[in-house]
């Protein structure tokens, strides 16, 4: 009887990855991006002091600017007929009609020694990104006394 050889099975090869280069890589490019990339401070510090809930028997010593935020996002200042419309364009986070009022009320303010007070009235709808914008303005002008109100003085 002739003798059969069973032919063994040759392993196959199969193709290896060496990740081991890959891994470095990824931790290198990890490393880069972190230590080329700033954090952008996106808002300030808000450093006010707001007001406490006991009403104060006191008047202030400088007549308080009123700024009011609507529905729409659009800004105005004072109150009743003095009213006047500022600052309109929601799509920019700029603020440059109130900017420059805020700063001239402030140098004012401080001219006739005594701290700008601000009184902010924000309609119920209106976009709180909206008020945030605002809070900068006044954060950039060093304005800490502001007070949220819900009462519009018709004068």
């Amino acid at each position: 009887m002739a003798r059969h050889r069973r032919a063994e099975a040759l392993e196959e090869d199969e193709p290896e990855l060496d990740i081991s280069s890959l891994i470095d890589i990824c931790f290198l490019l990890l490393i880069y991006f972190l230590v080329t990339t700033t954090i952008k401070k996106k808002e300030r510090d808000l450093d006010m002091a707001l007001p406490s809930a006991a009403p104060s028997d006191q008047q202030p010593d400088i007549q308080p600017m009123f700024i009011k935020i609507d529905v729409n996002g659009s800004i105005y200042l004072n109150s009743g007929a003095a009213q006047e419309i500022l600052d309109t364009d929601t799509s920019s986070r700029e603020v440059p009609q109130l900017s420059q009022r805020l700063e001239l009320y402030a140098s004012m303010a401080r001219a006739a020694d005594s701290q700008p007070l601000v009184q902010l009235y924000v309609e119920g709808d209106a976009k709180q990104q909206r008020v945030v914008d605002v809070l900068n303005a006044l954060a950039k002008e060093k304005i800490e006394k502001v007070t949220f109100t819900d009462l519009i003085d018709a004068e």
